[in-house]
């Protein structure tokens, strides 16, 4: 027996479908009938560029793995053959390599809109804890793969972070090793990377997707005033400030990728490397244990935690200060996830909140991107003191916010969406 109230096809093809499985009730709760805030704006097309390079990393990584070789012998080698002797293998590493940068880009971008409209709020915390447990998945995912090419920067980049774990009392040497499965970055390590980046993280990370979209369309999505739609109905029951998400955000989504890929398109064509920065010059030399390169850093999307890392000067309890870099990192990440019951005002936009929480996001920004080009450079004494009143920013944001967002006045908030 079905459930009566399903919705089917009303003949043909998909009646037969409907009667095994819900993909006309599926399309309309999630498409057709899933009623979108009219006032989505240019920040709202970040969600769904995300689900593109999503899928361009995993059609793009599933022919690398055809001719890619796990091995310490011919990982390097194998990037070589893809690039110089696999018809269109050039085309496809740079799709993969590039796209993981677009993926951070879009993905902060997304996270910054979070931030903006205040779409981490009740009732949508779930939503944002799913969006934050994908992004420490795509860390996890993006170093894994980082080690892939077996280049210079990639053996030694690997080799510096996770020679960090061994600053953990107690357990930390043992649990470095048993990451590394050697006592040092070795073919097995390699092995090991390659199941986790290709088949056991894409898998956690797609059903974390999968829960991050059922949980926004079960409370619906935010918008840039902060309103809840589903508060002010017609006498059908439709929001009165909602639109169906198709036809009207499929269509505009597609120019947000028709413009995206135009840009993606010229950095791959043109750009590939992005100075050095999306591929580090040092990564295309075979990994050399015996050479350690003149500068060694993560790429540039782990960079402003590596900047918070080295900020770090001072000893502690009697632990020294790559410990407390270490936990200081972590901690970065890990407030991410309380920020919901951080933020204590009576609104949700930035556009109603009080000049505080405004001044206080966009020195977080700034400070973000500032340990970002901080953690690329060498470190000296000057560059490591703004990187530490950059880490300070950073934390007040988020420890000070239940103080400002509560103390602030605000303004009023409108009935209806105001476009």
């Amino acid at each position: 027996m079905g459930n009566p109230n399903r919705v089917k096809a009303e003949s043909g093809f998909m009646r037969w479908v409907d009667d095994r499985f819900p993909a006309t009730q599926m399309w309309q709760d999630h498409l057709s009938k899933y009623y979108a805030p009219k006032n989505f704006n240019f920040w709202y097309f970040f969600g769904s560029l995300a689900l593109l390079v999503l899928v361009n990393q995993i059609l793009t990584g599933v022919w690398l793995t055809m001719s890619y070789n796990p091995t310490a012998e011919g990982a390097f080698a194998s990037v070589e053959y893809i690039m110089r002797d696999v018809e269109y293998g050039w085309l496809i590493r740079y799709m993969h390599s590039t796209g993981a940068s677009a993926f951070f880009v879009v993905v902060y971008l997304h996270m910054f809109r979070g931030l903006l409209y205040g779409s981490y709020k009740a009732p949508r915390e779930l939503v944002w804890i799913f969006g934050m447990t994908i992004y420490l998945s795509l860390m996890a995912e993006a170093f894994m793969g980082y080690l892939l090419p077996w280049g210079q920067m990639s053996y030694w980049g690997a080799q510096v972070i996770i020679s960090l774990f061994s600053a953990i009392p107690v357990v930390g040497a043992e649990l470095t090793q048993w990451i590394r499965g050697d006592y040092l970055i070795s073919g097995i390590t390699l092995n090991r990377f390659f199941a986790l980046h290709v088949v056991a993280l894409p898998i956690v990370i797609l059903a974390l997707v999968v829960l991050h979209l059922i949980a926004l369309h079960e409370v619906g999505s935010n918008n840039p005033d902060g309103i809840e739609i589903k508060d002010k109905k017609d006498e059908t029951g439709k929001p009165l400030d909602g639109i169906p998400f198709h036809p009207y955000y499929t269509v505009k989504d597609l120019f947000g990728v028709a413009v995206f890929l135009f840009v993606f398109c010229v950095v791959i064509f043109y750009f590939p490397e992005g100075g050095g920065y999306f591929l580090e010059k040092p990564n295309f030399e075979p990994s050399d244990p015996l050479k350690t390169p003149d500068h060694i850093a993560p790429v540039w999307y782990f960079t402003p935690f590596y900047a918070i890392l080295r900020a770090v000067t001072f000893s502690l309890f009697g632990l020294d200060s790559k410990f407390w870099g270490v936990v200081l990192m972590g901690a970065a990440i890990a407030i991410l996830f309380v920020l919901p019951w951080l933020d204590r005002s009576p609104v949700r936009s930035m556009r109603y909140k009080g000049w505080f929480s405004r001044i206080m996001l966009a020195l977080f920004a700034v400070s973000f991107v500032i340990l970002g080009v901080l953690g690329v450079l060498p470190a000296t004494g000057g560059r490591t003191l703004v990187a530490q009143i950059c880490t300070a920013v950073y934390f007040a944001f988020f420890l000070l916010m239940p103080i400002y967002t509560r103390l602030e006045k605000t303004k009023p908030v409108p009935e209806r969406v105001t476009g």
